[in-house]
């Protein structure tokens, strides 16, 4: 199975790919994460990633294409991939629809998290973490047992993220929704995009992205 997972920040991307690669033994492949990867590996593409980088440019769609290309070569990737960040315009979904027929697979489904953005705020805004062990709380879903107390390692320093903010979950929205705009009415016109309640308990969520990928094995 190869899918796209969309959703803005705090949809709980992260968490779902995550439990993808525990249960399905599928690979989230990050952009971000891959560039990072390639460079400190110093891979012929990573070196050539390296060098815009430094030059203060941005990676160009070839560079990123080779990366994912390269990623893909991967033996860990045979179970399936889940692209996150990437594709983001019509040239990068073309881009992806090749690289996968050319290692004889294709994109299976697109997969998006979608979020009332109101919730999605209080979600993110009142989220913390405790400064030693990193456990983490929320102001209206999850206080310590003890207030003041970290539930896991007993301190009593906790800290937030500085652009855990309304003003900057509201940018991310904005820009999520810009960057998706160009690319979702292509998978609708294949009909593989499906869209799941992010807002529901990460179980409910799980179980849901589950089903979908069941139905289409």
């Amino acid at each position: 199975m190869n899918i796209i997972l969309l959703g803005p920040p705090g949809a709980g991307k992260g968490t779902q790919a995550s439990r993808l690669e525990a249960d399905r033994g599928m690979v989230q492949l990050s952009t971000g994460d891959m560039l990072r990867a390639a460079v400190k590996a110093g891979t012929p593409v990573g070196l050539q990633a390296k060098a815009v980088m430094e030059a203060g440019e941005l990676v160009s769609d070839a560079i990123v294409s080779a990366l994912i290309g390269e990623r893909l070569d991967v033996a860990d990737t045979a179970n399936g991939a889940i692209f996150d960040g990437y594709p983001r315009t019509e040239a990068q979904a073309e881009a992806l629809d090749l690289l996968l027929s050319e290692r004889g697979r294709k994109l299976d489904a697109v997969i998006e998290l979608a979020v009332n953005e109101d919730a999605l705020v209080e979600r993110i805004t009142g989220r913390f973490t405790c400064a030693k062990c990193g456990a983490g709380y929320h102001d209206t879903f999850k206080q310590p047992a003890v207030e003041g107390v970290c539930d896991v390692c007993g301190s009593d320093e906790f800290k937030r993220r500085p652009d855990d903010n309304a003003e900057t979950v509201r940018t991310r929205m904005a820009e999520y929704r810009a960057k998706t705009a160009p690319i979702l009415p292509i998978y609708e016109a294949r009909g593989i995009v499906h869209r799941v309640d992010g807002m529901a308990d990460i179980a409910q969520v799980t179980t849901e992205i589950e089903a979908i990928l069941d139905r289409l094995t």
